[in-house]
């Protein structure tokens, strides 16, 4: 059955109304008089939007001709999902919409679905005092066999404690709640099986953020306390002969599907547990996924995926979450299958589809401070493995001049990524790094090498909209007279103004520079009809 949607609207800067709907299967929003919500105004349609309630959650669905904003994102005679709690822009109206009803239990929370903490403390500890489950081995914990069995305690506990009457929808979420707690990673559990959700911020136990279509916002799920935001992080880091205590209070993981993981807890997180997951799609992303996306262009994905079958070193450098290894994957498609590949990172995230892929994940130190192998020690080692190419996850610290020298020796056609804000701030960190790898080479040794190795850098970055854009691609042309790098750009996007609603308007252009490499697109038979971009 269906609960009662709670909508609150206003007009922009002006106070919210309330306005609660009886359970239905869906509600009409314009400012026709017949809709369940009039909003008078003739920037509004007469039947904007409706909204529908499932099994599967809330829906809305475009109807207008002006469109809606959700978030930042626009939608336009279009079908989305949306949580509760989501924000529709509609005219001059501002529009929330929430579920209310038996689900919202008399706890004082005001969250859906959810008990207060104490009353989950309660029945967790109840539960662990009826199935030890503490005695259970870790590896066995989401087996088929334990949930049902979980589950069956659980329905005990909830039966014989003295608790208010719960409706049939309130139990279930409860039920659910306390499940994912024991044998998932709490509240993050339904973040992370929801399609549209990309990244997860716990800032602490009772504040936790989502990523949606490049808009975060906050949702209204909540750890039951630090203790158990704790034990989600050691579900994470266990398997993976990681740990996280006092004396290790940050730590780089992964999920099984390949999802990242940075999990910080006091004393250097002041607020408490804090974790960050950045999610992998469960299909990985492909160049024409960029391309819908308005990633890049055409032209631009034919000469990249050319760069990388010509064995040209690629360097991808941007931003925190502008989408660098997402295009380093996508890139990493265009390696012929008979190569052998290896791939090397911090934590395993990169998911090449070729049949020979080595992959090395760096070891942090064990509990007496030894054992640990990083990037460097990796890279080192994966030149004695006979790679066609090496593909590094980032590039931080001193294992970059093991790079340039694999790039410049052997390894053509390699690729890695760099937090770095345009192709020039990406040479000069490069050189950086090298300059920390403790060689004591002189600076213009290092430079020289950096422009014998590197020939393209790839830049994407996130813009205000939340868009991923190829913002340059670009050619590194070696030393000019000065002893300088010289760049050239091949492509371009330029931002050409903002809307109103904060969408980013611009155009990609090559920028009229050709590439030094042509003649081996040429050779190689990559090229049809003359047209070398």
């Amino acid at each position: 059955m269906n609960a009662p949607l709670h909508i609150a609207f206003a007009r922009t800067g002006e106070q919210w109304e309330q306005l609660q709907l009886a359970p239905a299967a869906s509600i009409t929003v314009g400012r026709d008089a017949a809709c369940d919500v009039v909003l008078p105004s003739p920037e509004v349609s007469r039947k904007h939007l409706e909204i529908h309630q499932s099994e599967s959650g809330l829906w809305v669905l475009d109807c207008s001709v002006n469109g809606t904003r959700l978030g930042r994102r626009s939608l336009r005679h279009a079908r989305s999902p949306i949580s509760d709690g989501a924000e529709l822009s509609i005219g001059p109206f501002s529009l929330r919409v929430r579920i209310c009803g038996e689900s919202r239990l008399s706890t004082g929370t005001g969250r859906r679905g959810s008990a207060s903490p104490d009353i989950r403390r309660r029945i967790h500890r109840l539960l662990l005092d009826r199935l030890d489950l503490r005695s259970l081995d870790r590896s066995q914990m989401a087996h088929d066999r334990l949930r049902p069995k979980v589950l069956d305690a659980l329905r005990q506990v909830l039966d014989t404690m003295d608790q208010p009457a719960l409706g049939e929808t309130a139990r279930a979420e409860l039920e659910q709640q306390v499940l994912d707690e024991v044998l998932g990673l709490g509240p993050l559990q339904s973040l992370l099986d929801d399609d549209q959700v990309s990244e997860v911020m716990v800032v602490d136990p009772e504040t936790i953020y989502v990523e949606r279509q490049g808009t975060i916002e906050r949702t209204r799920l909540r750890f039951t306390d630090d203790e158990s935001c704790r034990s989600a992080i050691e579900r994470i880091v266990t398997p993976l002969g990681r740990r996280i205590d006092e004396s290790a209070p940050l730590v780089d993981a992964r999920l099984p599907d390949g999802s990242r993981v940075n999990a910080i807890i006091p004393p250097l997180a002041v607020r408490g547990p804090c974790i960050t997951i950045r999610k992998f799609p469960g299909n990985p992303l492909a160049m024409a996924d960029l391309l819908a996306n308005d990633s890049l262009t055409v032209r631009m994905a034919r000469f990249l995926e050319r760069c990388v079958v010509a064995k040209r070193n690629i360097l991808i450098s941007g931003g925190t979450g502008s989408g660098k290894t997402t295009l380093l994957n996508v890139l990493s498609r265009a390696i012929p299958d008979r190569e052998r590949i290896v791939t090397i990172e911090d934590a395993a995230e990169l998911r090449l589809q070729q049949p020979h892929v080595v992959s090395l994940e760096a070891k942090p130190p064990n509990l007496e401070g030894t054992g640990a192998y990083s990037i460097r020690d990796l890279v080192k080692n994966a030149l004695r493995m006979r790679p066609d190419r090496i593909v590094v996850g980032e590039c931080r610290a001193g294992e970059a001049i093991d790079m340039l020298q694999a790039m410049n020796t052997g390894h053509a056609g390699s690729m890695t990524t760099m937090h770095a804000n345009s192709p020039r701030e990406a040479l000069g960190r490069i050189q950086t790094l090298c300059m920390m790898a403790g060689l004591d080479l002189p600076p213009v040794a290092v430079k020289e090498q950096v422009a014998a190795s590197i020939d393209i850098i790839v830049q994407p970055a996130r813009f205000q909209d939340g868009a991923r854009r190829v913002t340059a691609i670009t050619e590194v042309e070696g030393l000019d007279d000065r002893g300088e790098i010289a760049l050239r750009d091949i492509f371009e996007f330029r931002q050409t103004g903002t809307r109103e609603s904060g969408q980013v308007l611009g155009e990609y252009a090559p920028t009229g520079h050709l590439p030094s490499f042509l003649s081996e697109f040429v050779i190689r038979g990559l090229v049809e009809g003359g047209e070398y971009l």
